[in-house]
């Protein structure tokens, strides 16, 4: 592959210790109906997880008083209002019968849900104040102990990648989330990466985050958010992968093909049989499981699985 095309922009330069501090956050971005699924999330890293200062629970600003009862001495919730735009509102979606959430605004489309929180994800580094910023879906739950140092290598953060993985057919689909994450950093050739960056349990440097943000304003003239969501079909992961990667050169980061967590993406709702099956399929270094909220798995089963 050539090595890739961007724009001339400086940067940013640091300390040669900047590297040396090694804190940790796992964050959380979740809503009202998986509330349950982020309870038991909650319920098994205070059992299993180590190595973190906080957990930070992203929600919808409505949603705040719900969440508020999963907080806890290194646990908080934060509004999204704190670190969104105040430009970007939530309503009730009038086309779903008012069933669903919708944020407007007259500088971009329309967003749903799963867009926000890909943003909150995102801006929530203008908040915390850790280093790694350690990534897991509310349908999550640890199964085995786990310590966020695992993330570390010296002063390197580990950076998911799976090599060559959208030449193959079932990720068709990622294909314009990563060109158009190319677009958005200025990275004129290869416009599309072959290489895929999504999963859960993953980690980010906080402070590549915001030179990403800073980045992406420079490329684009806008704001990070509206250069953002001005195409709807994007992904925060791909977005952060191919900065690292292609602008940063991996600069601060080490690469890691095996998940920690065990995912299933698509599918139906497992039976309790399923259920032990996908944890006998889990590899020796993974951790978790994550069964997606819709594909509509009993939280009683889920249950009877951690304890």
């Amino acid at each position: 592959m050539n090595a890739p095309f961007v724009p001339e922009i400086p940067l940013p330069q640091r300390a040669a210790d900047a590297w040396l501090t090694q804190s940790n956050a796992l964050v959380t971005a979740s809503y009202a109906p998986d509330l349950e699924r982020c309870r038991l999330l909650c319920e098994t890293v205070d059992r299993h997880v180590t190595g973190f200062e906080k957990h930070y629970l992203l929600v919808e600003g409505r949603d705040v008083p719900l969440f508020r009862q999963l907080e806890s001495s290194r646990r908080v919730v934060i509004d999204e209002r704190d670190i969104l735009p105040n430009w970007l509102h939530a309503l009730d979606d009038p086309l779903s019968g008012f069933r669903r959430r919708v944020w407007l605004s007259w500088r971009i489309p329309p967003l749903r849900g799963w867009h926000v929180q890909q943003l909150r994800r995102i801006g929530i580094a203008g908040l915390a104040g850790e280093d790694a910023l350690i990534f897991c879906d509310s349908d999550v739950m640890f199964l085995k102990p786990f310590d966020c140092s695992r993330f570390w290598r010296g002063g390197r953060l580990r950076l998911l990648r799976h090599d060559n993985a959208l030449d193959r057919p079932q990720f068709s689909d990622q294909h314009q989330w990563s060109i158009n994450a190319g677009k958005l950093l200025g990275i004129r050739q290869p416009v599309m990466s072959r290489h895929d960056y999504i999963s859960t349990v993953i980690a980010w440097r906080r402070q590549t985050v915001k030179e990403m943000c800073d980045h992406i304003e420079a490329v684009s003239g806008r704001d990070w958010v509206s250069a953002v969501a001005s195409k709807r079909k994007f992904s925060e992961c791909m977005i952060y992968g191919r900065y690292v990667d292609e602008v940063r050169a991996g600069e601060g980061h080490f690469t890691g093909d095996t998940e920690y967590c065990q995912v299933q993406w698509l599918g139906s709702a497992m039976t309790e049989e399923d259920l032990r099956d996908f944890v006998t399929r889990m590899e020796p270094e993974q951790v978790a499981i994550c069964l997606q909220s819709f594909i509509g798995t009993d939280i009683g089963r889920l249950r009877r699985l951690a304890a």
